[in-house]
């Protein structure tokens, strides 16, 4: 039976951060993002991972925009990866990138990644390979449609985060299909690929591959923009590389994510939202939670 998550039962969730900790005690997440086209979508994931709690950031990026990115993002570090020549992450990065994993707690896979031929085989071998639990979006999942059961029998947890359109792709079916039965599809495909799926919309969806099913309340129309799925995918990446167990960051994350949007919404207009806006709410909305005053 599907739950509708409340601010107690997430709060409940939320890791315990002990006041002599250091950044270490917080995790390493490790971001695989950007392209020619779309570094944006890297910058806002990774800006958003910082907001979540996690110690450390560091983003996966094709080599030649490794300059562009770090010029901007003071805060994350840059592992610079082989490129295909659309400067997008190739094949040949799957080692570096593993190697890089081994030494980090989770990672994010997939905003603005493009759909370049290369970039879709680093996705394919890194999701088998990766050995730290893993969230996936965006042309990640993209990827992944081609053969979903990439995702089978992998050796830690995995998390997608598909809006109906990258559902339909993942499960060969139309959007309309996915927006009629949200819950069953979402249930349907965590327990045939042992993930955790969050099925994002109105009331986003999120299964666990043993038959929990949550649903969150909150969140507004100012998140149907784009940028607003990089962020989520931000903060869930870095509630898992604390520890957080996958169903529970995911429901924290989307819980957090919505809440945000709802502030921002109370002191402007959802029409005028936007994904910087999100990112910069994100530290009032932690603090509601925490203390129940939002």
């Amino acid at each position: 039976m599907a739950e509708l998550l409340t601010r107690a039962q997430v709060r409940a969730l939320l890791p315990a951060r002990a006041d002599d900790a250091h950044k270490g005690a917080f995790g390493h997440l490790l971001v695989l993002a950007g392209s020619r086209n779309y570094m944006g979508a890297a910058k806002l994931t990774c800006r958003a991972a910082q907001r979540s709690g996690v110690g450390l950031v560091t983003c996966g990026v094709p080599y030649p925009l490794a300059n562009v990115f770090s010029a901007s993002e003071l805060e994350t570090m840059c592992l610079r990866l082989p490129a295909t020549e659309e400067e997008s992450i190739a094949s040949a990065a799957l080692e570096p990138a593993l190697r890089f994993a081994r030494q980090v707690q989770a990672v994010v896979l997939g905003p603005g990644l493009s759909s370049v031929s290369g970039t879709r085989d680093f996705v394919h071998q890194f999701t088998q390979q990766c050995p730290v639990p893993l969230a996936i979006d965006a042309d990640g999942l993209n990827a992944l449609a081609e053969r979903p059961a990439t995702l089978d029998h992998r050796a830690a947890a995995a998390v997608i985060t598909p809006h109906p359109g990258e559902m339909a792709r993942l499960i060969h079916g139309d959007i309309a299909a996915v927006q009629r039965d949200r819950a069953s599809i979402a249930l349907e495909f965590s327990a045939q690929h042992q993930c955790v799926t969050v099925l994002k919309g109105h009331h986003t969806v999120i299964a666990a591959p043993d038959g929990r099913l949550a649903i969150n309340g909150t969140g507004n129309h100012g998140l149907a923009k784009g940028g607003s799925g990089d962020i989520l995918a931000g903060l869930l990446g870095g509630l898992l590389a604390q520890g957080v167990p996958a169903f529970d960051a995911s429901c924290i994350a989307v819980f957090v994510h919505g809440l945000a949007a709802d502030l921002l919404l109370a002191e402007s207009s959802a029409r005028g939202m936007t994904a910087l806006d999100l990112i910069a709410a994100l530290p009032k909305a932690w603090r509601g939670l925490e203390s129940g005053d939002a």
